[in-house]
């Protein structure tokens, strides 16, 4: 089996998603992961993106980039990711895609700093992420997509750090259109065992994205990934890997050796 591969719209240079995509595709990728900002702006995208989807342009996942998050201490901000969430989900469902990814939350507080504990107890943090996970995954299962959610380092988020927390979050949702974001970055910084935590999330992993060590690309940093991605394989993992990384070098080539590393990492298949 391969698994697909798809690079973030903003690392690829082009006028346009069509040539973006064209570059994607002589690189070795298969498609691309856009970027969802708030405001409703991506719905605004709909004919630049109706345009790409019917020159054969994949637009499989669509990764949220606001400044506030379904997590966020103010009601009505939070309201607001929600809003766009939504509107997000219902974009990328009549692009054939698969679904959207949200973290929690995103450089709001941070243990590591004072005052040390956030102004809502855990309990609050954790009703707050339920409301919001279980009204868009109500709203993506009718779409026929997926709402991604995705745990982030310690540095950037508080509330929710590894795969298991995630998982547990979903499992309570109990909606199969909630499902979670593994993020290779980020678990180099917060799993024990990278690849424990990807065997105990399989039934809950939707969509995996990929940066070194460094956060640079595949192939910049230490990360083994044979291992990772004979890991993925070994649970049957059947997602996209999307690129979300920054760029070491010229960035084509960056890019390039990005997705050979990738390839090179799914085993040989043997002759027949």
């Amino acid at each position: 089996m391969t698994i697909p591969l798809a690079c973030q719209e903003q690392l690829l240079p082009g006028a346009d998603l069509i040539q973006k995509h064209a570059l994607a595709v002589a690189l070795g990728f298969d498609g691309l992961e856009l970027r969802g900002r708030g405001d409703l702006s991506f719905a605004r995208r709909l004919p630049e993106l109706r345009r790409a989807r019917a020159a054969g342009v994949a637009m499989p996942t669509v990764c949220v980039e606001m400044d506030h998050f379904i997590g966020d201490f103010d009601p009505d901000r939070s309201r607001d990711a929600v809003t766009n969430l939504r509107s997000q989900l219902s974009v990328i469902a009549e692009l054939g895609g698969v679904g959207v990814l949200t973290p929690a939350a995103w450089g709001m507080f941070s243990r590591r700093l004072p005052p040390f504990e956030p102004p809502r107890p855990p309990a609050a943090d954790r009703r707050v992420l339920l409301d919001a996970l279980g009204a868009l995954g109500e709203h993506a299962r009718a779409e026929g997509v997926t709402l991604f959610l995705e745990p982030l380092n310690r540095y950037e988020d508080h509330m929710v750090n590894r795969l298991d927390e995630a998982v547990a979050l979903c499992a309570a949702v109990g909606l199969p259109s909630v499902r979670v974001v593994a993020d290779t970055f980020h678990m180099n910084i917060e799993e024990d065992d990278v690849h424990a935590a990807l065997r105990a999330a399989a039934p809950y992993l939707g969509h995996v994205q990929v940066s070194d060590s460094n956060r640079c690309q595949p192939g910049a940093g230490h990360l083994d990934w044979r291992a990772l991605v004979r890991t993925l394989l070994e649970v049957d993992y059947r997602g996209w890997l999307a690129l979300e990384c920054r760029l070491r070098g010229e960035p084509v080539r960056a890019l390039q050796q990005a997705a050979t590393v990738l390839r090179h990492a799914e085993p040989k298949r043997a002759a027949a």
